[in-house]
């Protein structure tokens, strides 16, 4: 579907204000010496919604010269470690049979977290993965269930919905709009998911050639919903990944200037819309 790029929780001019560093006594252990819990910097990383793992691990990079320009505090996290524990780590036991193994995207729960200089990437990752279990403890899934769909079906929707809503009221509208095609057994058609098989920027024009690639990602040529998740989603889009609306819809396209999207059952009502909003007329 057509939408604007997604807008992330912090913008790049906020990224700053993603590392909090408050001193516990020091500024750190220097060269040689032990360092003790009032050595020791806390220190703050907020990921937002809608980040893929790579895009985790720039923050955590960012966050790190940061801790280390304006505190001259040097944390033992890394991109490089991060981006491993990522790749080491294992879903909820109730996701095992359908998870891709070496793709924890989905799993690492978006939040802000506390850490020091001395926490590694397989702690932080873990504390993400014991947030994602108490968020997802939070979702019910009878519903989804109903439709066949199992708990990774669910996040995997739910990631699509991240990226692809910035208006709150607008999730369980695109859930349905997910669920209705799939039961029609329709492509999704979400370009989301083409980014995130080809690693291509939201503020990047998707060119024809990628809408026509061969990635599984594909959803404009694939039915079914894509491998796996593409992003990390909050508690809000995986609540309504299990609860979509109880509407018809199969199209929506963003109304040009807002947050917002025009949703429609029709096809011609929809084609009408992408031509009037200045998108494209057949």
């Amino acid at each position: 579907m057509r939408r604007a790029p997604a807008l992330l929780a912090l913008a790049a001019a906020g990224l700053v204000a993603a590392l909090a560093l408050a001193g516990c006594g020091g500024s750190g252990a220097a060269p040689g010496t032990t360092t003790t819990a009032a050595t020791l910097e806390r220190l703050r990383i907020i990921f937002p919604e809608g980040l893929n793992v790579r895009e985790m691990g720039a923050r955590v990079a960012e966050v790190r010269r940061i801790a280390i320009a304006k505190r001259g505090v040097t944390p033992k996290l890394t991109r490089a470690s991060y981006l491993a524990a990522a790749k080491r780590a294992r879903p909820p036991k109730a996701f095992v049979a359908d998870w891709k193994r070496g793709h924890i995207e989905g799993f690492l729960f978006p939040a802000l977290y506390e850490f020091s200089q001395v926490t590694t990437g397989r702690e932080l990752v873990d504390d993400q993965l014991a947030a994602f279990r108490r968020a997802f403890a939070k979702v019910d899934l009878r519903y989804a269930r109903s439709k066949r769909l199992t708990p990774y079906d669910v996040l995997t929707i739910a990631s699509m919905i991240e990226k692809e809503t910035v208006a709150p009221a607008e999730r369980k509208l695109v859930a349905a709009v997910i669920y209705n095609r799939l039961r029609k057994r329709m492509p999704l058609g979400i370009d989301a998911t083409i980014r995130y098989g080809l690693d291509i920027p939201g503020t990047a024009s998707l060119t024809k050639t990628a809408l026509r690639s061969d990635t599984p990602y594909n959803s404009r040529r694939f039915p079914g919903l894509p491998p796996t998740p593409i992003a990390n989603p909050g508690l809000a889009s995986l609540q309504a990944a299990a609860h979509p609306a109880r509407v018809d819809y199969l199209y929506y396209v963003r109304i040009p200037g807002t947050k917002r999207h025009f949703f429609t059952a029709d096809e011609g009502a929809f084609l009408r819309k992408v031509c009037a909003f200045g998108y494209a007329c057949s």
